[in-house]
């Protein structure tokens, strides 16, 4: 039986698409997840345990496990596994991005500075730490700007500020956020790096596509509806086909597919977020600035937006992704029904007390699923310092104009209790 080595957190919502996905082709899974290593097999799915931080021994583990049990193929899921993945693909002999790739796309300042050295649009950029002057910085910044961390992944610290007095304010909040205990155990090794760049204007959208021995071919183009102009970039929902013309869907790929080059991506998923901005000048084409791109599929359970049809049948981005990792020839496309995906936001920090509506929400045509992910009596927490949303709302119909619709309408139907949480701080 083919074998395929997923490498994830131990929270990755895919990791039951995958299973499924793996039955239906035939597939072998082997996990290597952070979880305990002193629990004998606590989740009874013999996966190894690694620590993404401590890349050497975690190599040496899954190299030992699977000693007696070839790989065929590798898959990360999340942005932390993606180097080690890449370290044991290169050991095994097998294709993926390689280790230094995976480490840029990562990376935001080792982002940035691979598609300058390539000549592609890219904004203006300070890199310094959380032990920096913010009023030096403040002077030297060109507004409005965007102050980001390095390491963190969904818009998570990403802050817009106009003045220099904004700037000093939201430097504090990330180099706060950097401190948290959860995020120092993270031990990226760039926990206390920050970026202050300059904010691009325009329309956002992103990429799903792969990378297959060097060449980039796109699997969908998501429309990001809702504004994202600030002061922070909370992304709610994601529609496709999107509205933009096929112009400028073919400027998004070409600039994703130059982006991946720039990074050293070579084979395997891509997940990628790029801002249009209008042309200067009047008929020339509108610019396209890629942000970020990740060597991964597209996060959470998101990837239950997409589905395509391969040999009469339809089948999930997670079946695409496993026979593309055991070397077979990707045809499948995606079908005919737009599609959209509500990742449902958190309106306030708080206790999640109840959940009204669900039922309701379902009923609203074109809906295909409503699921909450927070769980009661959880703390939520808001952008800029949220990790989670509060759930997702998924919908398929002939126009996307109806599938955004449908979210929408479904999210109004929903009733969230969300009591004040008590700070308790010491001394």
């Amino acid at each position: 039986m083919r074998r395929i080595l997923i490498f994830s957190t131990t929270t990755g919502y895919q990791l039951r698409s995958f299973g499924e996905a793996a039955l239906d082709l035939g597939v072998e899974l082997t996990f290597a997840t952070d979880r305990c290593h002193s629990l004998d097999d606590p989740w009874r799915d013999a996966a190894v345990a690694v620590r993404f931080h401590d890349e050497d021994a975690s190599v040496a583990a899954v190299l030992a496990a699977t000693a007696d049990r070839p790989v065929d193929g590798v898959i990360a899921v999340g942005d932390r596994p993606v180097v080690l993945a890449a370290r044991v693909a290169e050991e095994l002999g097998l294709p993926w991005h390689p280790p230094d790739a995976a480490r840029a796309s990562a990376h935001k300042r080792l982002a940035r500075e691979r598609m300058v050295q390539a000549g592609l649009p890219a904004p203006r950029y300070l890199s310094t730490t959380v032990d920096a002057d913010p009023a030096e910085l403040s002077r030297r910044a060109r507004y409005p700007a965007v102050v980001k961390p390095v390491s963190l992944s969904g818009s998570r610290g990403v802050i817009r500020v106009d003045t220099p007095e904004a700037l000093v304010a939201a430097f504090g909040r990330v180099s706060t956020l950097l401190s948290r205990p959860e995020i120092r155990a993270l031990r990226t090794g760039s926990e206390q790096e920050i970026l202050i760049e300059d904010f691009i204007p325009g329309r956002e959208y992103a990429v799903e596509g792969l990378m297959s021995r060097g060449a980039f071919s796109c699997l969908a183009v998501f429309d990001k509806p809702d504004p994202l102009d600030g002061p922070f970039f909370e992304e709610t929902i994601y529609v496709t086909p999107p509205r933009a013309d096929a112009g400028v869907r073919r400027a998004i790929v070409a600039a994703v597919a130059a982006a991946a080059a720039a990074l050293g991506l070579a084979h395997g998923p891509i997940h990628a977020e790029c801002r249009v901005s209008p042309a200067d000048t009047v008929g020339q084409p509108p610019q396209v600035h890629v942000l970020e791109v990740a060597a991964r599929p597209i996060g959470g359970l998101c990837s239950r937006v997409l589905r395509f049809t391969s040999e009469s049948s339809s089948v999930s981005l997670e079946h695409v992704l496993l026979g593309h990792a055991l070397g077979e020839r990707v045809t499948a496309a995606r079908d005919d029904l737009a599609a959209a995906v509500m990742m449902i936001p958190i309106p306030r920090r708080g206790i999640l007390r109840s959940v009204a509506g669900e039922d309701r929400a379902r009923e609203v045509p074109h809906v295909e699923e409503v699921r909450i992910t927070a769980k009661q009596d959880q703390l939520l927490e808001p952008l800029p310092e949220a990790g989670s949303y509060l759930g997702f709302v998924f919908a398929r119909a002939p126009l996307p104009v109806e599938a955004e619709a449908a979210v929408r309408e479904a999210h109004r139907r929903l009733v969230f209790t969300v009591d004040g949480a008590i700070d308790v701080r010491a001394g």
